[in-house]
């Protein structure tokens, strides 16, 4: 559908932004997104980092989503040398169709269920299905003893974090990300050119690409989110006992 989108905006010399999502055309003129690669690579970094050894099970986004795929690829080619060594084992590892949280909690229970409960990690590449399997885990009684990863940086994603419940999330800030489309886009329309040697490939060409970098955020930098204004801190803390919360200075 986009692809058509693309195409009709061309025809009518209209320069073409992708924003955030790789559109499969050949007629866009930039991608302005963050580093899915970088997010897959910081979620399966930071489980191997917080649980070196034991079963782990890999929820992947939507197949038909190229973000997911991407993610899906660096996350394998990350967790392939631990896995050889016989440090881990991916015990299950699928996608959850749409990134619906309750495929993700249907494919966590089936692997807790038949590994008996023993899976030390849950990479999840976003803060949906990491909310399904969270359910599955507080079921079982693992809190805690499980880590889970995520993305996006959602209220409910940062609320579980708050709480003990879910590791960490990647956290992608919007303003610079809009920025740098705003100002592709003004470029493009002056027919000026981009400032970026990054290329993406769409389709069977190779696409500039500029992009901006996603962080870690767990229990330990939570603030920052708020900082940033992304979140509010009543929002994130709204579970946690007045006394119990970092202090909002």
């Amino acid at each position: 559908v986009m692809a058509s989108a693309v195409e009709k905006a061309k025809k009518q010399g209209v320069p073409v932004v992708a924003y955030d999502r790789l559109i499969q055309s050949d007629e866009i003129d930039v991608l302005v997104s963050h580093l899915h690669s970088t997010a897959g690579k910081m979620q399966a970094e930071y489980a191997l980092k917080n649980a070196p050894k034991g079963n782990y099970v890999l929820i992947y986004g939507a197949p038909t989503d190229n973000n997911a795929n991407i993610m899906k690829g660096v996350q394998n080619a990350i967790l392939k040398p631990f896995v050889e060594k016989g440090d881990i084992k991916i015990v299950a590892d699928q996608n959850a169709k749409d990134w619906s949280p309750e495929e993700a909690l249907k494919i966590a229970e089936n692997a807790l269920t038949q590994n008996k409960n023993d899976v030390v990690a849950f990479v999840c590449s976003n803060d949906g299905t990491a909310g399904g399997a969270i359910q599955a885990i507080k079921a079982r009684g693992l809190i805690g003893k499980v880590i889970v990863t995520g993305m996006d940086a959602q209220i409910d994603g940062l609320q579980r974090i708050a709480q003990g419940e879910q590791s960490m999330t990647v956290y992608k800030p919007i303003q610079p990300l809009a920025y740098a489309a705003v100002e592709s886009a003004v470029k493009l329309a002056r027919g000026e050119k981009l400032e970026t040697t990054k290329t993406m490939k769409a389709v069977n060409k190779e696409i500039p690409f500029v992009f901006i970098e996603p962080k870690i955020v767990d229990k330990s930098n939570l603030m920052d989110i708020v900082k940033d204004g992304y979140q509010k801190y009543e929002d994130i803390f709204a579970n946690i006992p007045a006394d119990k919360r970092p202090k909002n200075e």
